[in-house]
């Protein structure tokens, strides 16, 4: 990013956390429950606890049908939610000018998937089956095609990272001119081929996922999306939240093992800092990636010490949501967004899940357990979210309020 503010002027998003800012609140920070649930049908020989949306999103309107997948209803169920925002944005700065970087994983694969079932059993696709479904692209492509936008339309898909790279490209839009602003964000829905996937692996947990314990056994699977829009303001309001910096790293170490030494994560917060033009003191609570495997959350603690050091809040969200892979770095940056909404009163912290059994091939962190724990109030505030995916694609997010760029180091 070039000299200049970036602002996340709104926030649509669905979860395991709820659908909504309201309800993903009351879960994250409060006392309703989570939805993540044993389902049968994802692995061939058990239930497996998955982060799921439970209510069925609506169908597309009759003119997007062409787009009609699970994972563009749960993106249009959390578009709908800033729709006005999007269409005053529109009124504001013209069609053209507007961008769209989405961050995926699935796209419509299970639809692909049941739809050649359908043809191995019947000999013939169904009526319904439309190879563009699984094209990674699609729900960049289906949220131009709702609000009919002319500036640049892409998907990035780099597993665990792909949402999070979202808001680096978002921000190249707006600093290259050819934006003025650019929704962001991702979307990930459950399907066969990944659960299986990590099945085979060896990384599914056999109950809900332990982060950084070590009984640790896996990550449970989930589904959502995240949407904001990424603008710059002139007249932003004390209260806006800010897209202070972004940092990416490719360490390249294994196709899906992070290095043990956490190089890469560490050199993605390094980068994220000097972005922002912040220090490690600065950061206030970091969401970890977290995902409760062995080796990321080893790497990530040491990553966590080397960089922040060891007495930052840090939580890992993944029980609370399942890790929703494309849309993962899109959906724990709302996290943040969240906190950050309330830092005048006390910046309230998503707790760490997990049943307290310490690792000592481990760095001890400071993991933030307490249900209700809130920072101490402040004007200004900045958090950082991790994001790790196969081959070494490494990705952190630093948002805030409060900051102007003289402030900085």
């Amino acid at each position: 990013m070039t000299p200049g503010s970036l602002y996340l002027s709104a926030l649509g998003i669905v979860s395991a956390l709820g659908s909504g800012i309201d309800e993903s609140r009351t879960t994250l920070f409060g006392d309703r429950p989570a939805d993540m649930i044993a389902r049968d049908g994802f692995l061939p020989d058990r239930a497996t606890i998955l982060g799921t949306v439970t209510h069925d999103p609506e169908p597309l309107p009759e003119n997007l049908a062409r787009h009609d997948t699970r994972n563009n209803r749960l993106l249009w169920a959390a578009t709908r939610q800033i729709e006005t925002n999007i269409t005053n944005l529109i009124a504001d700065i013209g069609r053209d000018r507007i961008g769209v970087i989405m961050g995926t994983s699935t796209s419509g694969i299970e639809e692909g998937t049941s739809d050649y079932e359908a043809a191995l059993d019947g000999g013939a696709f169904p009526e319904t089956f439309l190879y563009s479904h699984q094209e990674i692209g699609s729900p960049a492509d289906f949220l131009r095609d709702a609000f009919d936008l002319g500036g640049p339309s892409y998907a990035i898909s780099t597993a665990c990272s792909s949402s999070a790279k979202a808001f680096a490209a978002g921000a190249r839009l707006i600093s290259a001119g050819l934006c003025d602003a650019v929704l962001v964000g991702g979307v990930d829905s459950l399907c066969r081929l990944t659960v299986r996937g990590f099945d085979a692996l060896q990384s599914v947990s056999s109950g809900i996922c332990n982060p950084m314990s070590i009984n640790r056994d896996g990550i449970n699977i989930g589904e959502g999306a995240a949407i904001f829009i990424l603008r710059r303001d002139a007249n932003p309001g004390v209260d806006a939240i800010e897209l202070l910096g972004v940092g990416e790293s490719s360490d390249a170490h294994h196709p899906n093992a992070p290095h043990p030494d956490g190089r890469g994560a560490a050199m993605a917060m390094q980068n994220a800092l000097a972005n922002a033009k912040l220090t490690p003191a600065d950061i206030a609570y970091i969401n970890l990636h977290g995902t409760a495997t062995p080796l990321n959350d080893g790497m990530e603690a040491r990553a966590v010490c080397d960089v922040l050091g060891a007495t930052v809040p840090a939580s890992s969200t993944k029980p609370m949501t399942g890790h929703t892979l494309g849309a993962a770095g899109a959906i724990e940056a709302a996290m943040l967004w969240l906190s950050l909404c309330d830092a005048a009163n006390g910046a309230p912290l998503p707790r760490h899940i997990w049943d307290g059994a310490t690792d000592p091939e481990i760095p001890d962190i400071n993991l933030e357990t307490k249900p209700g724990s809130k920072l101490a109030p402040a004007d200004r505030l900045a958090m950082m979210s991790n994001s790790f995916a196969f081959g070494g694609s490494n990705v952190s997010v630093i948002l805030g309020r409060g900051w102007n760029r003289g402030d900085r180091a």
